[in-house]
């Protein structure tokens, strides 16, 4: 008896299970949110320098005060970065205000002296109440600081998976979420009443650390307490609350414009969370494998009276567990490391073309989905279009590799993302509508590619290193995204360089996936020499192995989602 049949006989799909996901899915929702959450509270309002402090005595509109202030720049727009060294009295003069100062500074010369902000910025917030941005002057010289604050909490983000993902598996996965939920509602609270931008960006690494470490357990405490034949339904659900959780954050944004206050929305509920998870069973699978039946019997007995099977649930007993657990016991010895997973030929060559399609994918991911102001388009409007996309996505990508395989929806999804931000290079600024389709396109393409990159990683890699291959897929995405924010400074000076970047970047990885060996319909390698002799095109010495279906692949995918 295997520790499945122990869990369909305490119910595998009754009351308990769906308390149990639901609960658990809820808090994806918000993850979207922390995730996405510097489009709208770094928003860049339009801005320019503040009028000279002798103007502050004369009777002039806020247009006038401009107009003497601040020059035009080449599109006619107020400079953002410069003004006047002394007020221009002239230009109200022409323009039949009167006026008196210093007529000897020629009108609209190239003469005329200009200066910084010396006296602070002024910010037109008709959009928003208050952003980072016009809360500590993000800009001109400081505007670097706010793709750094994204980065660092990218940064929080990888962290937090090298942290909460060692701990999790000494500590067990309940604590761990206990905690995790509770450090995304201070550090998400502390964050929204931060003094100072560094004290920001400190708190905001700790809401990276929190996503992580709450989404690694999340997953976890669910794919191990249902079966394995609806692991696939409730890990497409799972991950469509991701996608919701984006249409939520527009929501919530659009009616909350002071960034103070949506932050703290976005992180209140996890004091809600954080009560809540203190009812969540720990996972017994866990327990038994470390050394606590005791403890994992009880939890499954609870399980049975929960789902009404009182009596199936005294049936069980620790020596029943421990001879269910025997299978994974055995396929859990040895020691492997990151190592491995380039000691080998082709380990060698698939580790480094996964690394690139995962690295590709979440750093233009990311670069797309983290500066919507640049489409001209409403951002609340552009993020809900961004979130929709992923729906049909996600769909046509798995169909896709259901009917043409893992390796072409791969390479299709990648190049076509990337060809899409290249051609989004040669639209006019003002085609507002071309560039948004194009960019709503290459999003869409990216999610698909991500949801492949789940599958196909966890395929290609052999059961007893599995694990490890998915721990450092994903650290690779996470430097991917931690990368992604930085590039958009090389615009200051090649404008057209970020979108370079983003575009080829997934071309290449798209080439680079052309190396790895078809999967589909093909039974999942158990160790390094299954992988080295479908490399090297020969069959395994070892009996044909029935190929094990999605919802097998699911389980181990799962956990590393983050």
């Amino acid at each position: 008896m295997a520790f499945g049949d122990l869990l369909e006989q305490v119910g595998g799909t009754g009351r308990f299970q769906i308390v149990h996901v639901t609960l658990l899915s809820i808090p994806v929702l918000m993850m979207a949110s922390h995730n996405l959450l510097q489009n709208f509270v770094a928003a860049v309002p339009p801005h320019f320098c503040s009028a000279h402090t002798n103007l502050s005595r004369a009777r002039l509109s806020a247009e006038e005060s401009l107009l003497l202030t601040v020059p035009l720049d080449q599109k006619g727009n107020p400079e953002r970065c410069q003004r006047y060294v002394a007020p221009q009295w002239y230009l109200p003069t022409d323009n039949g205000t009167s006026g008196s100062g210093d007529n000897d500074t020629a009108h609209g010369g190239s003469d005329v002296d200009l200066q910084g902000c010396t006296d602070g910025w002024s910010y037109n917030m008709t959009e928003m109440t208050s952003t980072i941005i016009s809360e500590w002057d993000l800009v001109c010289d400081q505007r670097s600081l706010k793709q750094m604050g994204q980065t660092i909490y990218m940064g929080g983000v990888l962290v937090g998976a090298l942290f909460f993902g060692s701990m999790s598996d000494r500590y067990g996965r309940r604590i761990l979420l206990i905690l995790s939920n509770l450090l995304m509602a201070v550090a998400g609270t502390c964050a929204a009443f931060a003094s100072s931008f560094p004290l920001y960006c400190v708190f905001r690494f700790g809401c990276g650390m929190a996503l992580s470490g709450t989404g690694l357990n999340t997953f976890s405490l669910i794919v191990e307490w249902i079966p394995t034949r609806i692991r696939t339904v409730v890990g497409t659900i799972t991950g469509y609350c991701y996608t919701l959780g984006q249409l939520l954050l527009a929501l919530v944004a659009y009616f909350i414009r002071d960034w103070r206050w949506l932050t703290l929305a976005v992180s209140l509920p996890y004091y809600v969370f954080f009560l809540i998870a203190w009812w969540f069973h720990e996972s017994s699978r866990w327990l038994a494998l470390n050394n606590k039946p005791e403890q994992a019997i009880k939890n499954l007995k609870s399980v049975a009276k929960f789902n009404g099977r009182h009596e199936e649930g005294e049936k069980l007993t620790v020596d029943m567990l421990q001879e269910s657990m025997k299978k994974e016991m055995s396929s859990v010895q040895g020691s492997y490391s990151v190592l491995d997973l380039f000691r080998t030929p082709t380990m060698r060559k698939m580790t480094v073309c996964l690394s690139a399609v995962w690295l590709s994918t979440s750093f233009a991911y990311y670069g797309l989905s983290m500066d919507l102001q640049k489409f001209g388009v409403d951002i609340y409007l552009i993020q809900v279009i961004f979130g929709a996309v992923d729906i049909p996505a996600k769909v046509i990508v798995t169909v896709s590799m259901s009917l043409i395989g893992r390796r072409p929806s791969q390479m299709g999804a990648l190049i076509i993302a990337g060809i899409t931000i290249l051609i989004n290079l040669l639209v006019p600024y003002d085609k507002q509508m071309a560039r948004t389709c194009l960019a709503v396109m290459g999003k869409g393409c990216l999610a698909a590619s991500f949801n492949c990159c789940y599958l196909y990683s966890g395929e290609l890699y052999p059961t007893i290193i599995r694990q490890n291959g998915m721990g450092w897929a994903s650290m690779m995405a996470r430097v991917g995204a931690m990368v992604a924010p930085m590039v958009l400074l090389t615009a200051d000076y090649i404008p057209w360089l970020p979108g370079l970047i983003y575009g080829g970047a997934p071309i290449l990885s798209g080439v680079a996936a052309m190396f790895l060996p078809e999967t589909l319909g093909s039974p999942l390698p158990d160790t390094i020499q299954d992988v080295e002799d479908r490399g090297s095109g020969r069959s395994s010495k070892k009996p044909p192995k029935e190929t094990m279906i999605l919802q097998d692949t699911q389980a181990n995918l799962l956990k590393r989602v983050a």
